[in-house]
């Protein structure tokens, strides 16, 4: 009757370790993408200086309403809808998929005038993004 004696296993089950690291696997791919929001922007590494550029210069305008220009050039024309201002930027953006698209907005304008631009601008497939502002008076923050 000696040989009926059980010896102890003394290996580690992991099973249930692999199951809850697959769980919670599962929920960060879940969230993950639902807590990114923001506009995707690629931004040229820069110092603060201006810009020159041979090309025609597109430039996305908000006014204190938050009406919607779009300047090719020198032709500023009339407020756009969200869906003509998409139409716009994809048709030069399929033309020129490096075209730099300057943003400008007044001071006055809520932020979320400008946000909706800029996603608008993401929307048409626009890849460079740009700021336009105007040189401090008194100098660089210190």
């Amino acid at each position: 009757m000696a040989g009926n004696k059980r010896r102890l296993s003394s290996e580690i089950n992991v099973v249930p370790y692999i199951d809850v690291m697959l769980v919670l696997l599962i929920i960060f791919m879940v969230t993950a993408p639902m807590m990114v929001q923001g506009i995707q922007v690629d931004l040229p590494e820069t110092t603060a200086q201006s810009m020159n550029s041979d090309a025609e210069e597109v430039v996305m305008s908000v006014n204190q309403k938050g009406e919607l220009f779009l300047s090719v050039g020198d032709d500023q024309g009339e407020p756009l809808t969200d869906d003509d201002f998409v139409e716009k930027v994809s048709a030069i953006v399929r033309n020129k998929p490096e075209q730099m698209i300057l943003v400008q907005g007044d001071s006055a304008v809520p932020y979320q005038f400008v946000a909706n631009g800029m996603s608008l601008l993401q929307e048409a497939g626009a890849r460079k993004i740009g700021f336009v502002t105007q040189p401090r008076e008194d100098g660089p923050a210190r």
